[in-house]
């Protein structure tokens, strides 16, 4: 008597993939897993920005006050500590790492001004949106993820309220105003830093040192550094909300959705500021 079921090797999920074409579906599966990630994230960044728009245009549509201030209380007033240490600890370590080089080739009050464009163009915002980043963003998302679990998500749309409007557009929008002021918060704890090292440590008297950081550092300066900030926290709020609304698998979902966020939230930081730098560079504005 013949065994039921399919004869032995003929099951097609057992099929062995050529080690030729192995790599090519690696690489075809990951990039059309990014692609479907950018889609999704651009899709829910236009929904969000129409209510915006909306509620601008239409008194009859509002996006609650109320959830605004007490997401940025909670993304960007908590996040002041973290982005103020991290960000002096950074400019204590140019003074002393730069103060060597500089002082051998008899330059070392020229230390304000490269700390000056270091930290107003780049360090600045950059550490400011790594550090949201971390401390909310991934908040964020195991948040969201966890009505999406919890079918929270679920019940607002049964009650006819749309989850984009009640539970995306508040956190984007803290996460960007939240941002912009981490941002001016962070350049200040660096330069601050940099300055008392300086004087305590290196001997470059204070005059000095102002001089040289307003000599060196233009008022486009802080604009293009403040203008990267606005984009970063853009992308933390939508990366952010798009990985919680999109969670499955429960509890395990959540915590993949949280390391996506961080991850894909840094290297879209990273990229995003090469692309500015870039355009910054060709206008002649670097």
């Amino acid at each position: 008597m013949m065994p039921s079921g399919k004869p032995r090797g003929t099951d097609s999920s057992r099929e062995r993939v050529s080690p030729f074409v192995a790599p090519f579906e690696l690489i075809g599966g990951r990039v059309l897993g990014m692609l479907d990630q950018i889609g999704a994230a651009t899709l829910l960044f236009i929904d969000a920005a129409r209510w915006v728009v909306r509620a601008v245009c239409s008194r009859r549509v509002r996006i609650g006050r109320a959830g605004i201030v007490s997401q940025i209380v909670r993304v960007g007033v908590r996040s002041i500590f973290i982005v103020t240490l991290v960000s002096g600890s950074v400019g204590l370590i140019l003074a002393l790492q730069m103060a060597p080089p500089l002082e051998a080739l008899g330059q070392k009050d020229k230390v304000a001004n490269i700390i000056g464009v270091a930290i107003f163009r780049e360090l600045g915002p950059l550490i400011a949106a790594i550090v949201l980043t971390g401390f909310a963003g991934a908040a964020i998302a195991a948040e969201i993820g966890t009505m999406v679990v919890g079918e929270e998500v679920e019940a607002l749309q049964a009650h006819a309220l749309n989850p984009v409007r009640f539970l995306v557009v508040p956190r984007v929008i803290a996460t960007i105003v939240s941002m912009a002021a981490l941002s001016v918060v962070s350049t200040l704890a660096g330069v601050i830093s940099a300055l008392l090292v300086s004087m305590l440590a290196l001997g470059i008297p204070y005059t000095t040192f102002t001089n040289n950081l307003l000599v060196q550092v233009k008022p486009v300066d802080f604009m293009t550094g403040w203008a990267k900030s606005l984009v970063f926290g853009t992308l933390i709020g939508v990366i952010a909300c798009s990985n919680g609304l999109r969670v499955t698998g429960g509890a395990a979902g959540v915590g993949q959705a949280t390391t996506r966020t961080v991850v894909q939230s840094i290297v879209a930081i990273v990229i995003a500021d090469l692309v500015f730098t870039t355009i910054f560079y060709a206008l002649d504005l670097v």
